[in-house]
């Protein structure tokens, strides 16, 4: 069966950075690796929202412990119903309440997000892969998304103080060139 999706060449010409930057990418952010045209649109998406927040002077260790925090709060609601590797990316690019989404993976949560609340005990996937339950191990998901929301807070400020930078780059950059 071919490949349909993008080869991590393709997704470095659309981004306009080298392949060697995204696999920095990848390892930093633990990504999997796909072989091939194995790379998704969602995966391209979550690359241009990571280096889209860069350019806009996120740090990187910002942006990595704020994806921790949602990868744990994806983990903690079993938001993994197709057990695919990249499930956790699958929801990029996704449309609909941007209030309701996570800022890196993109996934509805269901909920107005800046409220601190979840719908605790849906069965997104059934499986457990714990012996033990996550709150019975200190996990709690109000807690991380509590911490996920400061964190996000942080980097919203970020942006919206760095926006008037970039429209005057911008201007610059079409008078200029």
């Amino acid at each position: 069966m071919p490949a349909t999706g993008q080869t991590l060449a393709d997704m470095a010409r659309t981004l306009n950075r080298s392949t060697v930057y995204l696999r920095g990418v990848q390892r930093r952010f633990m990504l999997p690796l796909c072989k091939g045209a194995g790379y998704s649109q969602s995966y391209l998406h979550f690359l241009r929202t990571v280096i889209g927040l860069r350019t806009l002077h996120i740090e990187e260790e910002t942006l990595r412990h704020l994806w921790t925090l949602e990868k744990k709060l994806l983990l903690l609601l079993h938001a993994d119903s197709t057990g695919s590797p990249t499930w956790f990316l699958d929801s990029c690019g996704s449309c609909g309440k941007r209030t309701h989404r996570l800022l890196l993976s993109n996934f509805d949560m269901g909920v107005y997000l800046p409220s601190g609340t979840v719908q605790l005990g849906l069965p997104f996937s059934e499986t457990l892969n714990e012996l033990f339950t996550a709150s019975e191990m200190g996990e709690d998901v109000v807690r991380i998304l509590g911490d996920y929301l400061k964190g996000y807070d942080r980097i919203k400020a970020s942006v919206k103080a760095e926006t008037p930078l970039l429209y005057a780059a911008l201007n610059l950059a079409t008078r200029q060139w």
